[in-house]
């Protein structure tokens, strides 16, 4: 029975949406594949790097799976048995020097090299590789996240009067600087999930927002917060894919989310789409999913029938057709 080596970062509160992804594929492979989870012991610093690569350089396995963030990892993997995720290119997206030079180099432009068959989870992402790169096109196979299986339907009334707004983690991108001043004056509770910079804590408390916190959730932990939640607002600025869009239509909730790709797509046109850099459209789409209760029962409606399309079983048959020709 072959092996397969799935490998995974060392786990950060702030980030967490990798290892559920491949949780649910590994839970749905078939059983030809003995099934090795593996995380690297350090962070991605300088040293760090080099001390995963050591670490990795010394596993066994007949196809190794590198799952994504740590792509670096693949160096010192047997290049043909190694498969490499690219879940997106957000670490780019910053001020040209040296740093992000050597982030590129390390972290894109070699692992891309190396490896023979690569995959990412949404045309956008793809388009960045192709870009910044140069990678072949038919290098790169799309393979959308799967929809984690314990993100359950809670049907529930709407607390118009003041809902519980779910949003999830606290990177730049997520853009909860933007979302605070938005949602002034709107009475609600904002749900957070993730750590949040304190910055953000002071403009909480400038706002009067009322809010909570969660941190280091569990799978039914998180479904459980989709679950309380009146709505999702998900303005990310980046996303490689944007697994919240699924989860929130999952769970049957309204959602909020930016007109950007990959979420636009992703969302399937059930979702009330708004600009993410701008504090007015944010706050009009909140505002309108609050008080429009004929638009909300649209799209959880069509939100429901969308989220089909990410299916684990499909995802994950499309993962094993890469794996059996490895």
């Amino acid at each position: 029975m072959p092996v397969l080596c799935a490998i995974f970062r060392k786990p950060n509160p702030d980030f967490f949406s990798i290892e559920r992804v491949f949780a649910t594929v590994g839970a749905h492979l078939d059983p030809v594949f003995e099934q090795e989870r593996v995380t690297l012991p350090f962070y991605s610093s300088l040293a760090g790097i080099i001390r995963n690569l050591r670490f990795a350089r010394r596993l066994k396995a007949d196809i190794y799976h590198v799952t994504g963030d740590v792509h670096y990892a693949v160096l010192a993997l047997p290049r043909k048995k190694t498969l490499l995720t690219i879940h997106d290119c957000v670490f780019l997206n910053r001020p040209p020097g040296l740093r992000r030079t050597l982030l590129k180099w390390i972290f894109l432009d070699w692992p891309v090299r190396y490896c023979r068959v690569i995959t990412t989870i949404s045309e956008a992402t793809k388009r960045d590789i192709v870009k910044y790169t140069g990678c072949p096109p038919e290098k790169i196979v799309v393979i959308p996240n799967p929809l984690n299986e314990i993100i359950y339907h809670a049907p529930a009334q709407f607390n118009e009067t003041c809902p519980v707004v779910l949003f999830l983690g606290c990177t730049p991108n997520k853009n909860l600087a933007r979302v605070i001043p938005a949602l002034d004056g709107i009475r609600c509770r904002l749900a957070i999930v993730g750590q949040i910079p304190a910055g953000h804590q002071k403009l909480l408390e400038q706002y009067k927002i009322q809010y909570t916190q969660r941190v280091n959730l569990t799978d039914r932990e998180l479904a459980d917060q989709y679950a309380a939640a009146d709505l999702v607002l998900f303005p990310s600025t980046f996303e490689g894919f944007g697994l919240p869009v699924a989860e929130a239509q999952a769970a049957g909730r309204p959602l909020v989310t930016s007109d950007l790709s990959p979420m636009k797509e992703v969302a399937g046109g059930a979702a009330c789409l708004v600009d993410p850099y701008d504090v007015p459209s944010i706050r009009e789409g909140v505002l309108t999913v609050i008080r429009q209760a004929a638009y909300r029962e649209e799209l959880v409606e069509k939100g429901l029938e969308n989220v089909r399309r990410f299916s684990a079983e499909e995802v994950t048959r499309r993962y094993e057709e890469i794996y059996k020709n490895t």
